[in-house]
């Protein structure tokens, strides 16, 4: 008897320490579910952009979004030497498991690559304006705005001003045999003005313009930064890169001029950003929310007042002062957009992966 009365004793002080421990403890409990609840939340209430936009652009709109809206952005950016490829080949890996909402390109020709593959889905914007609807997909999976040209940098302490190239051709010329750079075609922007070329000029003459390239011994260089800087640097008189890399060079102070190249011809090739839907995307609501803000005036004013110096494609907001002249006057290169992504893919895989790897071994140091 005595066992069982200590038995019994010892259950009813488990069953009030147990007790005691729950009536605690609930607090705790509750504060665990309603954490795991608002972490369920955070993460509806965010959208995942993948953008080849320099970062420094790219957050301060990301950032300008959130404010106004709540959503929290995960941006994803490129590298300077892989711009748009990189990611552009992670969206088609990720495709039948998509991690990224949107994606923001800093040209057009990538979305459309992406649209070929499946990658993304129409979506019509409310807030797009005519002009960047027009320049963007007819069937809405990418729209157009703020955009860059591509311009020819030169060292005024290398090239007299009677001397300033005035031609991409220039860059062929006896006079710059040498001392003329370019980044490599296979990326960014220099890549779509390759396949640009060869869109308006035809494949043979297109040719001929890369192969005085390496006649004239004009250099091979990572990246449209890497031009400004060994340009600005005087490592080499001019070289071609956009109009953003300009406007920084001469912030900086850099003893360089620019020219808008081909107003005489055929003009200069005009690069604006596209915006997409992914299609599965894990959070196409606020998606969608996050292309209406890239396309709004707000937007395309906060690039178009930055160092990028972007040209927006709303009608009725002006064009950045470094360019002189409204955009209605400047003569552009008449290109079809859209089909830019096949002759980027077809140049990617044959000639000019070719002309990279023909520059890449020449640039090789070579054992005596």
């Amino acid at each position: 008897m005595l066992w069982f009365h200590g038995a019994i004793a010892t259950m009813n002080n488990q069953w009030s320490a147990l007790r005691n421990r729950f009536r605690n403890g609930f607090p705790f409990l509750c504060a665990l579910a309603l954490l795991a609840s608002c972490s369920r939340a955070n993460q509806e209430n965010r959208v995942v952009v993948y953008t080849s936009v320099d970062d420094v652009y790219s957050r301060d709109i990301a950032e300008r979004f959130t404010r106004q809206t709540g959503v929290q952005v995960l941006l994803l950016t490129d590298t300077e030497e892989t711009k748009s490829t990189g990611l552009v080949n992670r969206l088609i890996a990720e495709k039948d498991r998509p991690q990224a909402d949107v994606f923001w390109s800093g040209d057009p020709a990538r979305t459309e690559v992406l649209k070929r593959h499946g990658v993304t889905m129409a979506y019509r914007s409310a807030s797009a304006s005519p002009r960047q609807l027009a320049m963007g997909d007819a069937e809405q999976h990418f729209t157009a705005l703020s955009s860059r040209l591509r311009v020819l940098l030169y060292n005024r302490d290398l090239v007299p001003p009677d001397r300033v190239p005035q031609s991409v051709f220039d860059l062929a010329k006896p006079e710059f045999r040498g001392r003329a750079c370019v980044a490599n075609p296979l990326f960014g922007t220099t890549s779509m003005h390759a396949a640009a070329l060869f869109q308006l000029l035809g494949e043979e003459r297109a040719r001929e313009f890369f192969a005085s390239l390496t006649s004239n011994h004009v250099a091979m260089l990572s990246s449209n930064g890497e031009v400004k800087r060994r340009v600005a640097a005087g490592d080499y008189a001019i070289g071609l890169t956009d109009s953003d890399d300009a406007n920084v060079a001469l912030q900086d102070g850099k003893p360089v001029g620019w020219v808008l190249p081909d107003q005489e011809g055929i003009g200069t090739l005009l690069i604006p950003n596209a915006v997409c839907l992914i299609a599965g995307g894990p959070h196409q609501d606020n998606g969608r929310k996050f292309i209406d803000f890239v396309l709004s005036a707000e937007a395309e004013t906060l690039l178009a007042e930055s160092s990028a110096v972007q040209i927006p494609l709303r009608e009725g907001l002006p064009t950045p002062k470094f360019f002189h002249r409204p955009l209605n006057e400047i003569r552009t290169m008449k290109i079809d957009y859209s089909a830019l992504a096949d002759q980027l893919e077809h140049l990617s895989g044959g000639f000019l992966g070719e002309w990279v790897s023909e520059h890449t071994n020449e640039a090789a140091p070579r054992t005596p």
